[in-house]
């Protein structure tokens, strides 16, 4: 139903449509009722007999209107025309209104039973708007119109206030009720058709913005099957939309792993979001386009909604094409490691001669050539180091950086590298303390007294011992005063190192940045200190290629904490692990001073026809 304007009022306008559920309602209500005014009539006609007077008795007309509305229904019920259910349903109430209307008229007027009947049919009038009600008060007073004007005979006074409380205050009633459910229901429409015209621009903006997305966009629900796929997903996978919507993810996104195999199910980085509900990033994945060519890309797989058991409710697949970015690094990667390894050897070279001029014993210089010789052998081992550096990075690039494990004991470990860094805190005036072994005055406690935890570790020691050694200098640089503070924490299954500084702090923007390669925090602090801004990001590399983690918690003006976890081994393992270390090293040992037996050469034998390979 709805609400028309009509010189500044609101007036019921006929409802342009009925849901299915209130039509089947109006078909049944009217099939039922039909079907009532036939049983009665049949059983008082047909089983009680003639002879009644029954003030029950339904006449012969009323039971042919009450069967044929009945039929009418009934077919209605069957058959529910979509476009026109309003008109039908209409047409039904009127139909037993008039059937009702005769029943009234023939059985007494305004003092028949079935009076009843028709004032409920009343109430309901204003659900089809004025025309139903314009009908109905028709149809009821058109009878006891016909009585007294052209019948020629007055109505009594009780009869009239009969008429107006039976017949014409439910029409009223109705009024009321259904033009204050039309004022609802049109605002409930004009609400829904906002809503909709949002939704509708909201869609078409995003999907313009998908579309115009250069990546590879398709959205898949938690079935797996393609719900999306933007255009630049068609060209880089080869498939169609209409070819590709609807199908399984696995059947379009074939993905290959870095050992030139496609990834199984359980693998896939989609999958894996569908049903943990994380998001994923992969960039060292290819994938199979539809005409079989292989290409690099990077994925990213974010999750959409979640179900009731913690799954994603969807996902969401963004990737693009990284091949040519792949070749194009791996070209500077390759030119990288050879201009590194090519200037080692110069670089080696003048670090040798610059030593042998400083030796008191080989060459005799006075002060000031010492001085520069100092500086330029400094600026030489610096140049030494960042072409390791460099190598070290192209190694990471490649994935060559390839640990070889063996058991740490992280707490002495560190302590040794910790107190080899002693001299260069003390030099800035910081206090550099290893907390394992210091009390809470900073004092280093007596060993006899104190208990330190064991923490061992089956990993690189070069590695463990760069990282550590990298991230305490660096605390001890970007540190102006204050102290510096290594800790070492674990449970039973990692080993967590930290270490603390009271320095410059870093700002929020660059902590998610910070382990980048070449990566430097730009300000006025930073500036004054030297560095290439590959540090941070070998360690996390040697880090991760030990199948550890590194991190940072850090606020501005306030210090930082670096955090570096391996896993941790029992001390079952450990002693298991070490037994097993010494045995190699004493075959190999073995292998090495055990004397070489000549063997006497061995005459050629002749090859003849039969013997030729």
């Amino acid at each position: 139903m709805s609400i028309l304007p009509t010189k500044g009022r609101a007036t019921i306008a006929p409802i342009k449509t009925i849901s299915p559920f209130w039509y089947r309602r109006i078909c049944e209500i009217t099939l039922l009722i039909s079907l009532v005014i036939l049983s009665i009539y049949i059983v008082v006609t047909f089983w009680v007999g003639d002879s009644t007077t029954s003030a029950l008795l339904v006449p012969l007309p009323a039971a042919i209107a009450a069967l044929t509305t009945a039929v009418i229904s009934f077919v209605s019920y069957i058959w529910a025309p979509q476009s026109r259910m309003h008109l039908v349903a209409f047409s039904n109430y009127l139909l037993l209104v008039l059937t009702t209307g005769i029943l009234v008229e023939l059985t007494g007027s305004i003092h028949s039973p079935y009076i009843v009947m028709l004032m409920l049919l009343s109430i309901f009038a204003g659900m089809f708007g004025n025309i139903s009600l314009a009908a109905l008060f028709v149809i009821i007073n058109g009878g006891f119109a016909y009585e007294v004007f052209l019948g020629g005979s007055l109505l009594p006074r009780d009869n009239l206030v009969v008429i107006v409380l039976a017949l014409e205050t439910p029409l009223f009633i109705s009024y009321m009720v259904w033009r204050e459910k039309a004022t609802q229901d049109s605002k409930k429409t004009q609400a829904f058709d906002a809503l909709a015209k949002q939704l509708s621009q909201v869609a078409n903006k995003s999907e313009v913005v998908i579309n115009a997305i250069d990546e590879g966009v398709v959205a898949i629900d938690g079935q797996g099957i393609i719900q999306l796929i933007n255009p630049a997903a068609q060209e880089v996978l080869g498939w169609t939309k209409q070819d590709a919507m609807g199908l399984d993810y696995h059947s379009v996104i074939k993905l290959i792993g870095l050992n030139g195999k496609e990834l199984p199910p359980e693998a896939s980085p989609i999958q894996q979001v569908l049903t943990s509900g994380k998001p994923l990033v992969n960039n060292d994945l290819a994938l199979m386009t539809h005409s079989n060519k292989k290409i690099l890309i990077s994925l990213v797989v974010s999750p959409v909604g979640q179900t009731s058991n913690g799954t994603s409710a969807g996902a969401i697949a963004v990737f693009r094409d990284i091949t040519g970015e792949k070749a194009e690094e791996r070209q500077k990667a390759e030119f990288i490691s050879t201009a590194s390894h090519e200037m080692r050897t110069p670089v080696a070279a003048i670090e040798g001669y610059l030593g042998l001029a400083l030796n008191p014993a080989t060459a005799a210089i006075d002060d000031k050539a010492r001085t520069y010789l100092l500086k330029a052998q400094e600026a030489t081992q610096h140049l030494g180091t960042l072409f390791q550096d460099l190598l070290t990075v192209s190694r990471a690039e490649d994935n060559r950086l390839t640990p070889k494990p063996t058991v740490v004991d992280v707490v002495a470990f560190l302590h040794e590298i910790t107190d080899s860094l002693q001299q260069k805190a003390q030099a800035k005036g910081l206090f550099l303390y290893f907390k394992p072994s210091t009390n809470a005055a900073g004092e280093e406690a007596s060993t006899n007294r104190t208990l330190s935890p064991v923490y061992y570790s089956f990993v690189d020691q070069g590695h463990l011992r760069e990282v550590a050694n990298n991230l305490i200098d660096n605390a001890i640089k970007y540190t102006k005063q204050g102290s510096v503070a290594v800790d070492i924490k674990g449970d039973d299954n990692s080993v967590t190192i930290s270490v603390a500084d009271s320095g410059i702090g870093i700002p929020p923007e660059d902590v998610a940045h910070l382990f980048q390669k070449f990566y430097r925090i730009d300000n006025s602090d930073t500036r004054e200190i030297g560095g290439t801004g590959l540090g941070l990001y070998i360690s996390r590399r040697l880090i991760e290629a030990n199948n550890g983690r590194v991190w940072v918690e850090s606020a501005l003006g306030r210090g930082s904490v670096f955090y570096v976890q391996v896993p941790r081994i029992s001390h079952e393992k450990a002693a298991e692990l070490l037994e097993t270390q010494a045995a190699e090293a004493q075959q190999q040992a073995t292998a090495l001073t055990k004397p070489v037996v000549p063997t006497a050469p061995v005459a050629p034998q002749p090859t003849g026809p039969a013997q030729a390979v």
